[in-house]
């Protein structure tokens, strides 16, 4: 009991340190891009920013995944935090001495190697996640990883939402020479408190086919994968919800923004994200049930069924308590997935399991942000303001462009509850599930 309490502990330690890390890196980002566009007023600019860090984001997963197996985790996490801080300084000084005219001109190569330092420093944070996920198998009970990882998607909606509102608050009131002071020093007490921390873990070991593998591996983690029926069909299945979702990310601001002004969207959004806090205290109190896989499937149908009617009438309360549910479920499937994957694969393979799940899953999004424009642009709003869409479905569900953005909602509601229903009777469904009941 004392050991399983030391350990608990242990966990709330690693975890408070992730959320300061990982708080301050979104700030940097979230201000950084608010920061590009009030100097450049380039949206171009902003979307090439985007675009960068989804795409970094996505390619870097293999190659952090790795690092983290191949060293120990408080290891993994202090190269972080240490890099981060590194970056940051780096863009500190890069600020300092550039004249400010220079960071005005979107094409300038000054500002360009600012953004990217920023960039880094921010994902170099990824490496914590991944070891956070590893580390709920060392130090939780197996019973209890559910709700572990509960906690850890609670931590990061408090950190999405705090960024969200301080971040411009930072750039509004002090400025980015203050925003990186704040980044460096919130870094710089990550990496103390963490050497105080004392975490339980054997050295690292890899078997006779690993000895003095250091590479990204790839291979090798496919094939560990492939070794559990049905699991490479869940990545794949969260991937293409991936896909389905980026057309919220890339369409949600401008539909909420023809209901409302700016302010509201803005203060209700960051009410909205306090559904990613509530979905993760539930999951930490009450789990996922005995059967995650099932809880997962069932969140996406509630999930999908939400994005086929919450915009079928333009309403700004309506579109609110959908979106509200929707976030309150995205923790519930990232710890179903999270926990299934700490059951079923050896934890020497859990870093690039997990990196190489965040980087297959979260290609999806930039692919979809890139696309869903001119979808929307030269199919859905044509369709609903002068095509046929108005004689057809105009009387009931209304015209304009903002309706045309309402049906693409719906439209992608539907393709993603029809395929998550034939999903659940699939072969490979049925087959994780019962291996995940077997596993011991």
């Amino acid at each position: 009991m004392i050991k399983l309490n030391c350990m608990t502990r242990t966990f709330y330690a690693v975890l408070v340190n992730s959320l300061t890390a990982s708080l301050t890196n979104t700030i940097v980002w979230f201000a950084v891009t608010f920061w590009a566009y009030l100097e450049t007023r380039s949206v171009f600019a902003t979307s090439i920013m985007a675009g960068i860090y989804l795409a970094t984001v996505a390619l870097s997963g293999f190659a952090l995944g790795s690092l983290v197996d191949h060293h120990r985790k408080k290891k993994a996490m202090m190269i972080s935090s240490i890099g981060s801080l590194l970056l940051y300084v780096l863009a500190f000084l890069v600020y300092v001495s550039t004249p400010e005219t220079v960071f005005k001109n979107p094409s300038s190569v000054l500002l360009w190697v600012f953004i990217i330092l920023n960039l880094l420093g921010a994902i170099a944070g990824n490496i914590r996640t991944i070891s956070l996920a590893t580390l709920v198998t060392i130090l939780v009970p197996e019973d209890k990883r559910d709700r572990a990882n509960g906690m850890v998607g609670t931590t990061n909606g408090i950190s999405f939402l705090v960024a969200s509102i301080f971040s411009g608050l930072l750039i509004g009131f002090l400025g980015v020479f203050w925003m990186l002071i704040f980044a460096i020093s919130f870094t710089l007490l990550a990496i103390i408190h963490l050497w105080t921390v004392s975490i339980p873990e054997k050295e690292i070991v890899h078997t006779h086919t690993e000895e003095g593998v250091k590479h990204i591996d790839i291979h090798g983690t496919i094939k560990v994968i492939r070794l559990i029926p049905g699991l490479f069909a869940l990545i794949f299945f969260n991937t293409f919800n991936n896909f389905l979702g980026g057309v919220f990310m890339a369409l949600m601001d401008a539909y909420g923004l023809s209901l409302v002004s700016v302010q509201v969207w803005g203060i209700l959004w960051g009410v909205l994200t306090l559904g990613f806090i509530v979905g993760g205290l539930v999951v930490s109190k009450k789990g996922l049930g005995e059967r995650p896989l099932r809880t997962l499937f069932l969140a996406n149908i509630v999930m999908w069924t939400i994005c086929i009617f919450f915009t079928m009438r333009s309403s700004i309360a309506l579109l609110a308590c959908g979106m509200f549910v929707y976030l309150c479920l995205i923790p519930v499937v990232e710890a179903a997935e999270q926990t299934i994957i700490q059951k079923m694969i050896p934890q020497e393979r859990l870093g690039r399991v997990f990196g190489f799940a965040q980087s297959i899953e979260q290609a999806a999004s930039p692919l979809t942000a890139f696309m869903i424009g001119p979808i929307a642009q030269f199919i859905f709003i044509p369709f609903m303001t002068t095509g046929a869409g108005v004689e057809w479905i105009g009387s009931w569900f209304g015209t304009g462009t903002d309706r045309g953005i309402a049906l693409l909602f719906t439209v992608t509601g539907i393709i993603g509850l029809i395929v998550t229903v034939f999903a659940m009777q699939s072969y490979a469904y049925r087959n994780l599930a019962m291996n995940y009941q077997k596993a011991e």
